[in-house]
């Protein structure tokens, strides 16, 4: 048995965020990426996008499209971060977490407690965001209970659902058939269910972590949200914000902080709350908000010295976005660094495609593809001035990025990172010539391209470049392009080309998913969308499926993939584009993350 000492999170993320070497101020950015992936082939069952998109209205004398996307909106919010707590507090604050932590630790370990008891309090510790400071005691609750076959003896829909629920989560291979005994002599699920609307949640949650063959979480997903919609307004208050926000965003789609925000605000109004757990969660996430706001500080001053945006007053100025999308992939104060690595190789990632859809002429982006090919800085000479700058940004970022994967003295897989990113050149030229000549490719034609566009298998290597328990069987494992990353990349790709096709569509844009599969299947706007929509649930189910133990690789880099593949699910909620428009997807979400601690 583990000792409190030997406690997961005992680095506690404040004095990293007070006293962390800040060394990246003032570089020019880094991408990392792999050896040259794999070209996967693409069947219509099985897309993410660099949560980038175009908004363009006219062409100037050259041919050359101008854009008009919204300005940053955050001003000098963060280019400096402000603690409003002296160091004194803060140091206070870190002693009662180590106290409340001791507590919960306790608790979890307790044989004391009963079965649903356990489960209800993994489940609450998930849902507010500090179940990070417990990965292996939870690990170990639930091995136990799966063994026990704990779920077989319950015949409560609620615990069942959750059950279900955390077990899937967490790889275990846990059959759906459980949910039979909710069904009548005629194949339906019981009438006696609408009265519970505890349970129905619980089940509608429990529907998403579904795989192929699932054929009754299918089922049980329809009833269930038909049941919660209709019922919703008859609801006390607190279950009502419940249901409102799951039909709006499930719980497994849902980014694990935003998800936290809103979790501690609703446990806050339980009844049955434990003020200590509710303690513990609000000081964790607004110590925690602190280290993001430092990171943010560095980033916002580092991109402000690279002067991209006046020297490039085409491409969207989305710093603080991008570093929302980081958070999305890995809000743990140990991937500190991994975040600011990522964020820039998101931002970097937007210029090109901004350079590439927006601007570059196609004789420009055939040099640029040429240059970035060959990866030398002597090719910058061949390029229009505009291009030097990013080009030279490009390649130092990569030699910062060399130098920090060698000063955190782990697996150096910035050549992968580096072959990933010629590779999705390659193809952002492949979309521009289609573009710009106006050929419209068979859809599986462009969906093979467009996966690699969508920039999945380059986020993904990127983000491991940071981490410290790396190694070369995951970036050998990414480059092969497992099952797993294949099912990403499809609900990347084709969120995002349902969200940004009215967009491109009043810009003249013809290459889209959208109307490749139109123009091929002589389809409607309505007909493809309901194609790709179920595109996008067979792509989920795979990825669920590929978390069922035994895997391949580590739930830890495995989690990447799948934060990855949230990400679509918010910035391009209501098929809003909220990368290229933030202000109503994204600004509300910045400003709890990083703006304002949560009320103690």
């Amino acid at each position: 048995m583990a000792t409190i000492t030997s406690l997961k999170g005992n680095h506690i993320w404040p004095r990293i965020a007070m006293h962390r070497r800040t060394n990246f101020v003032g570089k020019p950015a880094a991408l990392v990426f792999g050896k040259r992936p794999i070209q996967a082939r693409v069947k219509l069952h099985l897309d993410v996008s660099t949560v980038v998109s175009l908004n363009v209205d006219h062409q100037d004398e050259v041919g050359r499209p101008k854009t008009n996307f919204a300005p940053c909106m955050w001003g000098d919010t963060f280019s400096y971060c402000t603690i409003l707590l002296d160091n004194q507090v803060i140091e206070e604050n870190i002693e009662e977490i180590k106290t409340l932590k001791e507590e919960v630790w306790h608790r979890i370990m307790s044989s004391e407690k009963d079965i649903i008891e356990k489960m209800s309090l993994i489940d609450t510790l998930e849902r507010l965001g500090i179940s990070y400071h417990f990965e292996e005691e939870i690990e170990d609750q639930l091995s136990n209970m799966f063994d026990l076959n704990v779920i077989h003896e319950e015949d409560d829909l609620y615990n069942v659902a959750l059950y279900f629920r955390l077990f899937r989560q967490h790889g275990y291979p846990i059959s759906s058939d459980h949910f039979n005994q909710f069904k009548d002599n005629n194949g339906k699920f019981k009438e006696a269910l609408l009265t519970d609307a505890k349970g129905l949640l619980s089940l509608y949650e429990a529907a998403y972590v579904r795989k192929h063959g699932d054929d009754i979480l299918d089922e049980a997903l329809i009833f269930a949200k038909s049941h919660l919609e209709r019922i919703t307004p008859i609801l006390e208050s607190t279950l009502e914000k419940q249901v409102t926000h799951a039909l709006m965003q499930p719980l497994h789609k849902g980014l694990p902080r935003i998800e936290a925000h809103f979790n501690i605000s609703i446990y806050e109004e339980c009844g049955s709350r434990n003020d200590k757990l509710l303690r513990f969660a609000k000081l964790d996430y607004n110590l925690l908000q602190l280290l993001h706001k430092k990171e943010l500080s560095e980033l916002t001053l580092w991109w402000k010295d690279l002067k991209l945006v006046s020297e490039l007053p085409y491409i969207r100025d989305r710093i603080v976005e991008c570093f929302l999308c980081a958070i999305g992939v890995y809000f743990e104060p140990q991937y500190s660094q991994a975040r600011i690595m990522l964020t820039k190789c998101i931002v970097m990632l937007s210029v090109l495609d901004d350079t590439y859809d927006s601007y570059g002429t196609l004789d420009e982006l055939l040099l640029f593809t040429k240059a970035v090919e060959r990866w030398d800085l002597s090719e910058i000479d061949r390029l229009p001035s505009y291009m030097k700058t990013i080009y030279s940004t490009l390649l130092n970022l990569f030699k910062d990025y060399d130098i920090e994967v060698k000063e955190l003295n782990t697996f150096n897989g910035v050549c992968y990172v580096k072959e990933a990113m010629k590779e999705t050149v390659r193809s952002y030229y492949i979309e521009a010539k289609w573009f710009i000549k106006g050929n419209v490719p068979l859809f599986e034609e462009y969906l093979n391209n467009a996966l690699i566009t969508g920039a999945f298998y380059l986020l993904v290597p990127a983000s491991l470049l940071g981490m410290r328990s790396t190694s070369k069987a995951s970036f050998d494992w990414i480059l092969n392009k497992p099952k797993i990353l294949l099912a990403s990349a499809i609900v990347g790709r084709v969120v995002d080309d349902i969200a940004s096709y009215k967009v491109e569509k009043e810009r003249g844009q013809l290459v889209t998913g959208i109307e490749c599969y139109m123009k091929e299947h002589n389809l409607s706007i309505e007909e493809v969308n309901e194609k790709l929509f179920k595109l996008v649930e067979n792509a989920w189910k795979a990825l669920n499926k590929e978390l069922i133990k035994p895997t391949s690789m580590s739930a830890e880099v495995q989690m990447r993939i799948v934060n990855f593949t949230r990400i679509p699910d918010v910035v391009y909620k209501n098929n809003q584009d909220g990368y290229s428009d933030p202000k109503y997807n994204l600004k509300p979400l910045v400003e709890s993350l990083l703006v304002h601690p949560i009320h103690m």
